[in-house]
């Protein structure tokens, strides 16, 4: 390996990838070759098709571990994805209105005046709760009841709906607990039953045992602070971004066993990329995936109604976001379409669903970079297929 990360031979591809999209693959090779990428997965489905489905490397820092074609990654902040996909076929359903307020489901969140905090308020990181007030471990993460209880019960730090506020932890808690409130499942249990199986998607909130050995563990960056562009600045005690890292979590806890088996759903999924697509692909083909209706018309056309735009009280970086995922914005353009819809994961992971273009892109690995919400290695993948489809 040379000092810059970049490695000095060729590393295995594996996988298929449609003749169109040549230069994509050539691109996840450069990540290996140029952006000090160990092991990883792209996908892209378009047209019902699963027309890239690549991995290459390996599954840990040494080397010695080849990365499969099964091989399962926890993918972080790709996971709120997920868990904001099913609380939208719930609303897709009629169960669920986005825009009452949070105690029509939970009564109890109403305490200490958030009757005024709306279902949509949780989807886009505007509600005000992007940490928890009561100091908390990191293992406090694995006692479901004990978290939500406590975000039910404490104040908003802003009223709802005036910014976002990224809720790197609690937006999985917040909207997991309405799911499991209108459904009687948890949210880890309705995503496997309404989203994985029907559709095929090896992903996991909350993973079994018995696919402990396909797992590989994430090689840490250095710890992220919340707060500047780049993720590198203490943010100032007392300020939003201080007390929204509550707990302060380690990349390591992720290779924990308890941290596998909880439902951790904004930052605990474990999958790959080909598994990250398919669960989304609905989103990008008008709501239906594999014969699986998952969202109305309606409902995707929802996802595109902006919440906040404006720099996030947490991340400190201009963010678009609509109900349940973040936006293609002039802000932070990552797209030529208009209708984009995406995010990622803390160290690299990225989905990305272009309604316009009909595809879904997904980027997992395991050696971390420094941003919150993805890098340029996913990026880059995402220039590719634009450039194919020309």
């Amino acid at each position: 390996m040379r000092s810059d990360g970049s490695i000095d031979f060729d590393i295995e591809i594996s996988g298929t990838c449609a003749s169109t999209f040549g230069a994509v693959k050539d691109a996840f090779a450069r990540n290996f070759r140029e952006a000090g990428d160990v092991g990883a997965s792209a996908a892209l489905v378009m047209n019902g098709e699963l027309v890239v489905d690549l991995w290459g490397g390996f599954q840990d820092h040494d080397r010695t571990t080849p990365w499969q074609r099964d091989t399962l990654i926890n993918v972080f902040s790709t996971t709120k994805t997920m868990s904001c996909l099913s609380l939208l076929v719930l609303a897709s359903r009629g169960l669920v209105d986005v825009d009452a307020p949070v105690a029509t489901y939970w009564p109890e969140f109403a305490a200490n005046g958030k009757q005024r905090v709306l279902v949509r308020h949780l989807l886009s990181h505007t509600a005000g709760l992007p940490g928890w007030e009561q100091r908390l471990e990191p293992n406090d993460l694995y006692d479901w009841h004990k978290i939500t209880a406590l975000l039910a019960e404490q104040k908003t730090w802003w009223e709802p709906g005036w910014k976002s506020g990224y809720h790197a932890v609690t937006q999985g808690n917040l909207v997991g607990e309405v799911v499991r409130r209108v459904d009687g499942r948890t949210v880890g249990k309705f995503f496997a039953d309404e989203i994985a199986t029907p559709t095929g998607a090896d992903f996991h909130i909350g993973l079994g045992a018995e696919h402990d050995h396909r797992v590989a563990r994430v090689i840490p960056a250095p710890p992220l602070k919340f707060g500047s562009a780049d993720g590198t600045a203490s943010p100032v005690r007392d300020s939003i971004p201080y007390r929204a890292a509550n707990p302060r979590l380690a990349a390591e806890q992720s290779w924990e066993i308890p941290w596998r088996r909880a439902e951790i759903p904004a930052a605990g999924g474990h999958g790959n990329a080909r598994s990250v697509a398919m669960a989304q692909a609905a989103v990008s083909h008008g709501g239906a995936f594999r014969g699986v209706e998952l969202l109305s018309p309606g409902t995707v056309d929802r996802i595109f109604d902006v919440q906040a735009a404006g720099r996030d009280l947490v991340l400190g970086i201009g963010v678009t976001f609509g109900v349940g995922y973040g936006l293609n914005s002039p802000r932070n353009p990552i797209s030529p379409n208009a209708r984009v819809c995406y995010w990622g994961g803390w160290g690299g992971s990225l989905v990305v669903n272009d309604v316009d273009a009909g595809f879904t892109l997904a980027y997992v690995m395991n050696r971390m970079g420094q941003g919150t919400v993805g890098d340029d290695r996913a990026h880059k993948l995402l220039r590719a297929v634009y450039a194919a489809l020309g």
